[in-house]
Formats: structure tokens, C-alpha cells, sequence
């Protein structure tokens, strides 16, 4: 596969290319990165030829988009696509930190996804990203607030796609039920599905992926390292942000036994795995230095033979009926 490939966004008329860039390590997930280390990432990415870049407001509470605009601003604005997400509104707080944020904004989020807040969200993130437009707007995790996203974000975020503030409209989580029931009531263009869709977890392809390729949402892989047991699965490695137990890692473990007899790396066949699925356009994953970023990308571009998958599905670790590259 080839990382910089574009490819179209559902119906859109937008592009992705195959590999995104997540950004919330930049926004100093868990540890501190800093403006110039952030700086560099993005700008690898862009000279690696990644062309798609995913950011939200609660990132390092604005950290993220700020240091991300930093570098987009100034690439030509048609060469790129950008998403970022709405429903989290900043607000000044005194804490010197948030949760899981390890540098300090003086902000904090707070869930708001009413739609007046979705156009207080969407003019933030365009001052904070220093750019005129926003390519793909998200409902940022609404699990607990379906319904207000859609009597209030929803139509908020269809006036803006309207008027061509923005060109797609989404939502992103890390439950493929609450997606269904999205793409089921409204005109959602995408999706990002979180973790839902890796070697680990198919539970997107239950009802999730065949509705949207029936419909042409294009879905956004993200979180397929599973937080990290999937790029390393030892004792006390992370499994959807906590430590993974005993069966999960066993799971992990014997993936990646099988990786090994093929001479390819566990994480090459996670971040390919997903686009076996024909409703998926694009994997999303994030860096936090440009080492990283280079990784990923020799990653998702390393050679894996189909006799790899069909041995996952002889020794029980994929259903027969799972869609691979």
C-alpha cells in the first residue's frame, strides 16, 4: 500500500490519503512534546507526502490545532484536508493542567453540543488554526449526547456545509452502536470509528461498516494500535487507555507470533488491517516526533503477503468472514 495515495471522501469531493496524521500526541497526550518538536512532526508528515491531518479542540486544550496551524497555514491550502471536531468548547480555567494533557493552556473543555456551541467551536478552532476553512467537522465523542447532537450540533453543522464553511460533516467514537444510529438519522458524509475496527476488535463490521458503504460515508480508521498493545504487546502495555489483562494480551501476543513467521512486523499488519474493509478510506494515526511519523509510514507501506491473514483466520484469530488488504 501506498501512504500518500488520495483517495475521495465518500461523495464529497474531498481527498484523503491513505495514511493520516492524528494530532493529539501534539498536543502533549500524557507528555510534554513542545512547540518545536510538534513543529518538526508535522512538517515530516508533510514531506513524507501525508496529506491528511485530524486535530480537535480538546487536544492539549487548543495546544494541537495551534501548533498544527502553525505549520498548515503556510502549505498551499488546496494540496491538504483537515479535520477537526466540535461539541468540546474551551473555557478559562486556573489549573495549571487537564487530564491527560501535560502542558498547560489555562483552558478546559466542557461539552456543549448545542448549536450555538458548534459555531463557537468551529470559529475557535479557525483562529486557533490560522487558516479560513475547516474541511471535515466531527461530533466529538457524543456517546452520552445523542440526542442534542442531533436536534442542535447536527443541523448547526449541515448550515455550515451548506454555506460551504466546511465540506464534510461527521462524528468520531469509540463505539461503533452510537455511529449506526448517527449515519441512521442524519446526512453524515464520514465517520472516524476509533479502535472499533482493528486486529483486536471487529466490532464496527457488525452493522457500522456495511451501513456506510450501503450509504457511501466514507469511514476514517483511527486508534489501531489499540492505544499501543498493538505496536507492542507486553505485560503492562496499554488496551484502549488502560493496561491490558491477561486474555487481551494473549490475543496480542499470538498476532504477532504470527507476524513473526511472516518476517512483518506486528504493527505493519495493524495499521494495513483496516483497509481490507472497502468502506474504509483512511487510517488515521498519531506521531509525536518525526521518528514516529516515519515509522508509520514504512509501516503501513511494508510488504505483507496475503498468506499472513489467511493464517490469522486458520488459527482462529480472525473470523473467516473479516475483509483483509
Amino acid at each position: 500500500m501506498k501512504a500518500t495515495e488520495k483517495v475521495p471522501l465518500g461523495r464529497t469531493g474531498l481527498t484523503v490519503t491513505r495514511l493520516g496524521l492524528g494530532l493529539a500526541p501534539i498536543g502533549g497526550l500524557f507528555t510534554a512534546v513542545g512547540d518545536e518538536v510538534a513543529r518538526a512532526t508535522v512538517e515530516a508528515a508533510w514531506d513524507l507526502g501525508l496529506r491528511y491531518f485530524d486535530t480537535a479542540p480538546l487536544y492539549g486544550c487548543g495546544l494541537s490545532e495551534r501548533r498544527a496551524g502553525a505549520v498548515l497555514a503556510g502549505r498551499p491550502r488546496d494540496e491538504f484536508t483537515l479535520s477537526t471536531k466540535v461539541g468540546r468548547l474551551l473555557v478559562p480555567d486556573g489549573r495549571e493542567r487537564q487530564e491527560f494533557w501535560a502542558e498547560s493552556t489555562d483552558l478546559a473543555p466542557v461539552f456543549d453540543f448545542s448549536a450555538a456551541g458548534v459555531r463557537r467551536c468551529h470559529a475557535g478552532s479557525l483562529e486557533r488554526l490560522g487558516l479560513d476553512r475547516i474541511d471535515i467537522a466531527h461530533l466529538h465523542d457524543p456517546d452520552d449526547h445523542l440526542a442534542e447532537a442531533m436536534t442542535g450540533a447536527y443541523p448547526a453543522l449541515a448550515e455550515l456545509r451548506a454555506a460551504g464553511e466546511i465540506g464534510a460533516v461527521s462524528a468520531g467514537m469509540n463505539h461503533a452502536p452510537g455511529l449506526v444510529t448517527l449515519v441512521r438519522e442524519g446526512d453524515f458524509d464520514c465517520v472516524m470509528l476509533a479502535g472499533r475496527y482493528t486486529l483486536l476488535d471487529q466490532s464496527g463490521l457488525a452493522e457500522l461498516l456495511p451501513l456506510c458503504a450501503r450509504r457511501g460515508v466514507a469511514v476514517l480508521a483511527a486508534g489501531v494500535y489499540n492505544s499501543g498493545l498493538l505496536a507492542d504487546p507486553r505485560p503492562g502495555a496499554h488496551y484502549d487507555y488502560a493496561p491490558a489483562d491477561r486474555t487481551v494480551l494473549g490475543r496480542a501476543a499470538a498476532i504477532r507470533a504470527v507476524c513473526d513467521r511472516h518476517g512483518v512486523p506486528l504493527r505493519a499488519a495493524a495499521i494495513q488491517f483496516p483497509l481490507g474493509h472497502l468502506a474504509v478510506a483512511s487510517v488515521v494515526i498519531g506521531a509525536r516526533d518525526p521518528g514516529q511519523i516515519a515509522d508509520n509510514v514504512a509501516m503501513f507501506q511494508w510488504d505483507v503477503p496475503g498468506a499472513l491473514w489467511a493464517d490469522l483466520k486458520a488459527e482462529g484469530l480472525l473470523a473467516e468472514e473479516v475483509p483483509t488488504p
